[in-house]
């Protein structure tokens, strides 16, 4: 009621004469609502004192600890057209069992007898890099066999220029000895012809010496000619030298560069076996990769290409597979500003979507229905909601990990920090102050031990 006038109610009308009144206004009763007021005021105050474990809460979903134990779907490398399915969605497969089959969409493959015509080719190729090799054989035999030749022909055209070195001495020495000749015949006609004056001789003598010069004069132009015709000769022989070694040169040269293409043939062949033997390796394991196979045991999740006739192009996703084997995880998000609080192998309590738990966060050992995890990774680069990734593995020091659940349901995580009096809790959290940093000392040492 406002007191809007000075006049007080309560000193006007006496009200202890009711009953209501006399049961709120009897003595006892403030007694004992003091006492009550009192013992809840030290409860509060011992409260206050309490330990209290600061913690990290999180949210985050069931996985597989490795990565090749997830979910995963099953893509072809190529393109192709769903022909036919061999299991339906939630059989379980083997490694290495079929799937699905597909045919080909690329006219280039189209053939049915491609890998078999491409194997001819490759034989076809094969033959010709023997013959190209068998030629290569031949060009160097008929290069040695013109090397050879070319040898003898020169020694032959040396042995004629010595020959022909040889005959201009000896023509020379002719000369000399037909110059001499005619010395002895020009004196023996002049001496002839002096008797001949002083009456001595007769005509007759004079007649023949001077034929005898004259048979002597011939001879000795027909040595001149002669050692003409021996210097010719070593001219002769020396260009003849130079032919032959010019045209062998020649022969061995059209020789060798014939081989040399016969080699440029064989090398380009043996590269053309190389590819169309690469075409045919890929050609068979193109065949193999018409059989759509399971990667691994698992459960076949879902058909995500159903329709038979279907077309679908390279790495789209064809089914769903779920591993049979596999180690449980929890991947949780943690904030930034709580992300140096954790550490590889501390502590987690997480609590599972569907499995009752009574928490308190502060109080571990009073929660109820929550299990034990250990770190095991932390992500060092923010995730597109905001937060670190932190990845949990089953604590070996709690109990296990309830068999029901599953991959993808939710979890609630909460990472426990220092002990710390409730009354220093509460004005962290009302100042919005991070919990204390710390490093566990055991945990940090196991870690670097492993």
């Amino acid at each position: 009621m406002l007191n809007i006038s000075h006049n007080r109610l309560n000193q006007k009308v006496d009200i202890s004469g009711y009953k209501s009144g006399k049961k709120v206004f009897h003595k006892r009763h403030y007694k004992h609502f003091n006492r009550f007021l009192l013992g809840l005021s030290l409860f509060g105050i011992f409260i206050l004192f309490l330990p209290w474990t600061q913690n990290i809460s999180g949210n985050g979903f069931l996985t597989t600890l490795k990565p090749d134990q997830r979910p995963q779907t099953i893509q072809s490398p190529i393109p192709g057209r769903i022909e036919k399915w061999y299991v339906q969605e939630g059989d379980f497969v083997e490694k290495g069992d079929t799937i699905l089959f597909i045919s080909e969409i690329k006219n280039e493959y189209f053939d049915p007898k491609l890998v078999e015509r491409t194997g001819a080719q490759i034989k076809a190729k094969a033959m010709s890099v023997v013959s190209y090799e068998e030629k290569v054989k031949a060009l160097n035999n008929q290069i040695r066999a013109l090397g050879q030749e070319r040898s003898l022909k020169l020694q032959q055209a040396k042995n004629k220029l010595l020959q022909a070195r040889l005959k201009v001495q000896s023509d020379s020495i002719d000369l000399q000895a037909a110059k001499t000749n005619i010395n002895i015949a020009e004196r023996q006609y002049d001496r002839v012809v002096q008797l001949e004056k002083e009456g001595l001789k007769a005509v007759t003598d004079v007649e023949g010496k001077r034929l005898k010069l004259q048979e002597t004069q011939a001879k000795l132009v027909s040595q001149e000619n002669k050692l003409l015709a021996s210097r010719n000769e070593i001219i002769n022989a020396t260009v003849e030298i130079n032919r032959v070694g010019a045209e062998y040169t020649d022969k061995i040269s059209k020789a060798q560069s014939d081989m040399y293409t016969a080699q440029s043939s064989q090398f380009n062949s043996e590269a053309q076996v190389t590819k169309l033997e690469n075409q045919y390796a890929n050609y068979e394991i193109r065949n193999d990769l018409y059989y759509i196979k399971a990667p691994q045991s698992g459960f076949i999740n879902k058909a995500i290409q159903a329709g038979i006739g279907e077309t679908f192009k390279e790495g789209d996703r064809l089914v769903g597979i779920m591993p049979s084997n596999y180690e449980l995880a929890v991947e949780t998000f943690v904030r930034p500003i709580d992300l140096p609080l954790i550490n590889l192998g501390e502590k987690v309590r997480i609590q599972f979507d569907g499995w009752p738990a009574i928490i308190f966060s502060g109080w571990p050992n009073v929660s109820y229905g929550t299990y034990g995890g250990v770190v095991v990774a932390i992500e060092t680069f923010i995730s597109d909601n905001g937060k670190y990734r932190v990845l949990l593995a089953p604590d070996p020091e709690d109990h296990k990990w309830p068999t029901g659940i599953r991959v993808g349901s939710g979890a609630n995580t909460i990472a426990l920090l220092e002990d710390v009096p409730i009354w220093f809790e509460l004005w962290r959290q009302l100042n919005g102050f991070p919990p204390n940093y710390y490093k566990p000392t055991s945990t940090t040492a196991k870690v670097e031990k492993k």
